[in-house]
């Protein structure tokens, strides 16, 4: 498959370097916002073609694939002047800025027949495939509580007054956006759409949010998400139920897995550990074009952008998206 890439970042490093071990996977065409750099990129990483213009890169004939890695509110745009064209698209999570967003490209894949899928590399892990069948184990499932807590390098910057994008609610970025979306898209993808949202969250100046927390009502037990770019947290995510617990080393890559049932010794759960785990996402995508289902993934990325949207609500968030 000859995939184009929107953006130059380290994110597109880590794709393209997940992509060459992946068969079928070349890397065509690379897009910047100034021809300087995408050709420089282009030719760093050995692709023919370079644009500066997205519209060009639509239309051109030697891309089947866009690989979307822009700041969050262009993932919207950009992926349906992609779809219209033709193309099959991968988008980097969050998949765009709110769940009208995500309606709207999800309705313009069906329309032009093309595949729209979120790159959220963690559903897409084998291990995370094991971790949905180890839970019945556990029995009567009544809590989880899902943990990511990643201090950002540009939280120093903020405190200094240097706003660098990942705290610009104008690019709809901030906490639950960039971390805590690791949190919701897995409950969503195990459990579907919850019946009550509960969100606090601390609020920065310039009003995106540093770090919250959501607490999921289903039917007979709760899902706990805890999330930071302000502080690290050490704890492993986990599952509880009446007979054990499943622990989660690191709910964003679930490549460690520990058993530990009632009455019995702790089991590590025997998973691949693959330094490079976006080459799952790419391997599912691929398979996906010829005609694969996507429809699990597809609610997914609604209901995980409908919870946002709720909790960004209660929170007194607001993105500039929102009122388009």
């Amino acid at each position: 498959m000859r995939f184009g890439v929107i953006g130059t970042g380290a994110i597109v490093e880590k794709f393209i370097e997940a992509g060459r071990k992946c068969e079928g996977f070349t890397l065509q065409a690379v897009y910047s916002r100034t021809m300087e750099r995408a050709q420089a990129f282009a030719q760093a990483h050995g692709a023919p073609l370079a644009f500066d213009r997205l519209e060009d890169l639509a239309a051109c004939g030697e891309v089947d694939a866009v690989y979307v890695a822009s700041p969050n509110y262009a993932h919207c745009g950009q992926s349906l002047i992609m779809m219209a064209a033709g193309k099959h698209v991968l988008c980097e999570k969050p998949l765009a800025s709110n769940a009208a967003e995500v309606r709207r490209m999800q309705a313009c894949a069906k329309e032009n027949n093309v595949v729209l899928l979120e790159a959220m590399k963690s559903v897409f892990e084998p291990s995370f495939d094991l971790l949905r069948r180890s839970l019945p184990l556990l029995g009567k499932l009544r809590r989880a509580t899902l943990s990511y807590c990643q201090y950002s390098s540009r939280y120093d910057k903020f405190k200094q007054g240097v706003v660098l994008n990942a705290f610009k609610p104008e690019l709809s970025n901030g906490a639950l956006m960039d971390i805590g979306v690791y949190c919701v898209h897995p409950a969503v993808m195990l459990f579907g759409l919850p019946k009550s949202i509960q969100a606090a969250g601390v609020k920065l100046a310039g009003g995106v949010d540093g770090s919250g927390s959501l607490i999921l009502g289903y039917e007979d037990f709760t899902v706990d998400l805890l999330y930071s770019k302000i502080a690290d947290g050490a704890l492993p995510s986990e599952f509880q139920g009446e007979a054990g617990s499943l622990l989660v080393g690191r709910i964003s890559v679930p490549q460690e897995l520990t058993l530990c049932l009632r009455g019995q010794q702790r089991q590590e759960l025997e998973t691949l550990k693959e330094p490079s785990s976006m080459r799952f996402e790419i391997e599912a995508f691929q398979r996906m074009v010829p005609g694969g289902d996507t429809s699990a993934h597809d609610r997914a990325s609604l209901e995980a952008a409908m919870v946002m949207d709720e909790a960004r609500r209660q929170m007194g968030i607001v993105f500039p998206a929102d009122c388009m």
